[in-house]
């Protein structure tokens, strides 16, 4: 797995916007950070366009990700925000020049679905964290942002957190991948889909369904996505929806039974997801995981 080089003091970094629609207000808080960091920040030339819930046509997000991929003085692409879309842009892309000098790209949520393809399929790692519309409007830089600074600018990340009553104990080492539950579930049987043979899972999720929930585990596990798993991170599953019938199960005890006949290690309420401390994560680095009865040790 080809690992991008770490961004220094001067380097530029490319802001886009692969899925739904944003506003500068919202970006504001992020380019004064990422600026005091020493770095230069250039903005997709369509990141405001709109088209509908869209930041712009299909075509007009891709050709801002093109760009960004194919300008070597672009150290990093950082996604401004989630909500849908980014996968109805790979198609339109060339990966080839990316491939000669690879580079960070940073997002979560709907971004997984780029993740999954550069990845699975170009074998270079990505950052699985917070994006601009996120950053405090404050200008403040908390526990999520210096988690994702410290792996740009290549530092290793050690989480250690307090277990979770259902967390599996067990301490294993293994090449992570995954990111939203729902995306990872929209991708499933496609060229974008991920093979979880002998890795670590990391999921996370925000307003589902708690039936849906079900029904994605239910095709992880009989995919065989979970039988051969190293280990099972499970984030933040946020602002879950029910029916008026009840479906009588939280979206951790969802997971939690769904994964009962396996051995592999769990750990539940990782900082990582829709949530405020959403720590950076390398996908498809090699991490270590930890889960003890008093505690849980994530080495990035």
């Amino acid at each position: 797995m080809i690992t991008p080089p770490k961004l220094v003091s001067g380097d530029k970094i490319g802001i886009i916007a692969p899925a739904r629609k944003i506003y500068i207000n919202e970006i504001e808080a992020a380019i004064k950070v990422f600026e005091r960091w020493g770095l230069q920040v250039e903005l997709g030339k369509n990141v405001f366009e709109q088209d509908r819930q869209f930041a712009g046509t299909d075509e007009q997000r891709a050709e801002d990700l093109q760009y960004m991929l194919d300008k070597s003085e672009i150290k990093a692409i950082v996604c401004a925000r989630g909500g849908y879309g980014t996968i109805k842009t790979l198609k339109l892309l060339d990966f080839s020049n990316f491939l000669k000098s690879p580079k960070w790209i940073v997002g979560y949520s709907d971004i997984t679905a780029l993740h999954t393809h550069i990845n699975q399929n170009l074998g270079v790692k990505s950052i699985h964290g917070i994006m601009p519309f996120n950053f405090p409007k404050d200008f403040t830089e908390n526990e999520a942002i210096k988690t994702l600074k410290k792996t740009l600018l290549g530092e290793q990340n050690i989480y250690e957190f307090n277990s979770h009553e259902y967390n599996r104990p067990g301490k294993v080492a293994g090449e992570l991948t995954g990111g939203n539950l729902s995306v990872l579930y929209s991708v499933s049987g496609t060229k974008y889909d991920i093979n979880t043979n002998d890795k670590i899972l990391v999921l996370e999720d925000l307003d589902e369904y708690l039936y849906h929930i079900d029904r994605i585990m239910m095709n992880l596990k009989f995919s065989g996505k979970l039988k051969n798993l190293k280990g099972l991170i499970v984030g933040g599953m946020t602002d879950m929806n029910d029916n008026q019938v009840q479906f009588g199960k939280t979206a951790y005890e969802i997971i939690r039974d769904a994964v009962e006949e396996y051995d592999f290690p769990v750990c539940y309420n990782f900082p990582v997801g829709h949530i405020t401390n959403n720590y950076a994560i390398i996908l498809g680095a090699q991490v270590k995981l930890e889960v003890g009865k008093n505690g849980v040790v994530f080495k990035n």
